[in-house]
C-alpha cells in the first residue's frame, strides 16, 4: 500500500508540472524551476511579472497576449534582445544621446513616442548602408528620402542627419497611418512597404497585424520594437546594467560613435 501511495503522489506531481509548463507556452525541456515560473512567469531566459506581460503594447495597441502564437513570438523577441544574447550596453548609450532629439519631433508631428525605437531596430543608430541601399538611422532609400524632402546627392546626404531624417520619417509615418489606421500596421508598412502590406490585407481579409501572415522579418518587426522598448525602458529586467552617470561619462565617446550631422 505504501508503494502505491508513493507512485500515486509522483504521478500527480508529474502531471501538475507538465500542465504548468505547457500552459505557459514554454517547452517542457526548459531548465527553469517550476515554482519560480509560477511566481513570476518566465519567457525563455527573461523573467517578467505576469501583469507586466499583459501591459505590453505598441503605441498603446495591446498585444493579444492570450494568443499562444503571439506569446511565443513575443518571448522569442524578448529573448533575442536580452543582454544574454546581445551582450552590449551600446544601444542604451546611443538612446540616451539621440532620443532627446527624436522625441520632440515625434511629439510635434503627433506620431506616437514608440516610433523612436525604429532607428534602434533598423540600424542601431548607425550609418551603415543596407544591401539594398538604405542609409541613415531611419534607413531611407534614396528615392523615398527625396520624396519626403531630404537632399541626397554625391556631396550631401541628409539621410545621415538625425533631425532632418526624423522629420521626413514623421511625414511618411503619418501618410501610412492615413492609409492603414493602425500604428502597428504603420510600423509593418514601414518595414515591408505599403503596397506589399495592402496586398496582404486584401488577400487575407485581415486588418490586425498580429493575425496577418507575413514574411519572417515583417512578422517579427513590431515584436522587435516592443522588445527594444522593454530593453531600453527596463534594462535591469533584461540583464542590462544602466547607470546614467556612466552615459554622462561617455558622452564624448558617444558623439564620436554616432557622428550624425
Amino acid at each position: 500500500m505504501m508503494v502505491m501511495m508513493i507512485i500515486s503522489k509522483l504521478f500527480i506531481f508529474s502531471k501538475n508540472a507538465v500542465e504548468t509548463v505547457h500552459g505557459s507556452g514554454i517547452d517542457a525541456g526548459d531548465n527553469t524551476r517550476i515554482n519560480e515560473h509560477e511566481k513570476r512567469g518566465i519567457l525563455g531566459f527573461i523573467t517578467f511579472k505576469k501583469d507586466t506581460i499583459k501591459r505590453l503594447n505598441f503605441a498603446n495597441e495591446l498585444l493579444p497576449i492570450g494568443d499562444k502564437k503571439v506569446w511565443r513570438r513575443m518571448a522569442r523577441s524578448l529573448r533575442r534582445h536580452s543582454y544574454k544574447q546581445v551582450q552590449s550596453n551600446i544601444l542604451h548609450r546611443k538612446a540616451e544621446k539621440i532620443f532627446p532629439v527624436i522625441e520632440p519631433i515625434l511629439q510635434a508631428y503627433g506620431v506616437p513616442d514608440d516610433f523612436k525605437f525604429i532607428p534602434l531596430v533598423e540600424s542601431g543608430f548607425g550609418e551603415g548602408r543596407s544591401p539594398r541601399g538604405a542609409l541613415g538611422p531611419w534607413q531611407f532609400m534614396a528615392g523615398t528620402a527625396r520624396s519626403y524632402g531630404l537632399k541626397v546627392n554625391s556631396k550631401h546626404d541628409e539621410r545621415l542627419s538625425i533631425r532632418r531624417s526624423t522629420i521626413a520619417a514623421c511625414k511618411y509615418l503619418l501618410e501610412l497611418h492615413t492609409e492603414f489606421k493602425s500604428w502597428a500596421l504603420v510600423a509593418a508598412a514601414y518595414n515591408t512597404g505599403s503596397n506589399n502590406l495592402a496586398r496582404l490585407i486584401r488577400h487575407q481579409k485581415q486588418g490586425n497585424y498580429f493575425r496577418i501572415k507575413m514574411n519572417s522579418e515583417t512578422g517579427a518587426y513590431v515584436y522587435n520594437l516592443i522588445a527594444m522598448k522593454q530593453v531600453i525602458n527596463n534594462p535591469q529586467d533584461n540583464g542590462y546594467t544602466y547607470r546614467k552617470s556612466y552615459y554622462d561619462f561617455l558622452s564624448q565617446y558617444d558623439g564620436q560613435l554616432l557622428a550624425f550631422n
